[in-house]
């Protein structure tokens, strides 16, 4: 037998006045200046930063201040000739306590990166770039 994936929805509505609203009646207001695309990298941070959020307290460590920083490049595909994001870039800076060993470190932040549905709904993967406790991270 199969098992059912779980589904997560979700929802917005955008009304005159820019203001976005989720379906909880949040509020976010950029304002027309915002367009989609720095939206979509804006996406991409949060969800990066809540993806690690999740493994981290899953290993019993705390993620502290966080920074970031996304950029990207839209152009046409080599593939279709249709415009698309062809490249994205993230930079975090993130502290962790306790902070683990190289090699739990890593495993953590790649699980951050390939569970971040926004990075992996993107055709382009992102390239992302870590500082941890203010080291980079190779």
């Amino acid at each position: 037998m199969a098992v059912k994936a779980k589904e997560l929805r979700y929802a917005i509505d955008l009304q005159p006045d820019a203001t976005l609203r989720t379906e909880g009646g949040a509020p976010l207001s950029p304002g027309q200046e915002w367009t989609p695309e720095p939206l979509l990298l804006a996406a991409l941070v949060r969800c990066t930063l809540k993806s690690l959020r999740h493994h981290a307290e899953r290993a019993a460590l705390r993620l502290g201040p966080a920074t970031a920083a996304a950029s990207s490049l839209v152009t046409r595909r080599e593939s279709d000739g249709r415009y698309a994001q062809t490249e994205a870039t993230v930079e975090l800076a993130v502290e962790l306590r306790p902070l683990p060993d190289a090699d739990e470190l890593a495993e953590l932040l790649a699980k951050a990166e390939r569970d971040c549905f926004v990075g992996a709904s993107l055709t382009a993967r992102p390239r992302y770039r870590w500082t941890v406790n203010g080291e980079d991270v190779a």
